[in-house]
């Protein structure tokens, strides 16, 4: 059976639950991981929504889905934001590179 639109929308909140998951335990590689398999869901979704609109009964279940998203998203940024803070300091004094 072919993935409905909201599929997509489920298989995101899966990922992004993976990534807040990672993220508690400080794998950041796996955040990577995880944030590259929700930009490929995102891209089929994307390309799904071009053929096929959101059934009515799943436009709810659409904005649910997104506010979880966001709120992981959310907790993702406050766990990285040591990580990040470190890692920019790593390269204080650096020269920089210009591509």
């Amino acid at each position: 059976m072919p993935a409905m639109l909201i599929d997509y929308y489920k298989a995101i909140e899966d990922s992004s639950v993976k990534m807040l998951e990672a993220a508690k335990l400080k794998d950041w590689d796996g955040v990577v991981r995880y944030e590259g398999a929700c930009a490929v869901l995102i891209e089929q979704l994307r390309a799904k929504a071009t053929e096929e609109q959101l059934l009515p009964e799943h436009r709810r279940e659409k904005v649910r889905i997104m506010q979880r998203i966001l709120r992981n998203d959310a907790q993702i940024r406050c766990l990285a934001e040591p990580w990040l803070a470190h890692f920019e300091h790593m390269f204080e004094g650096q020269p920089q590179m210009v591509h």
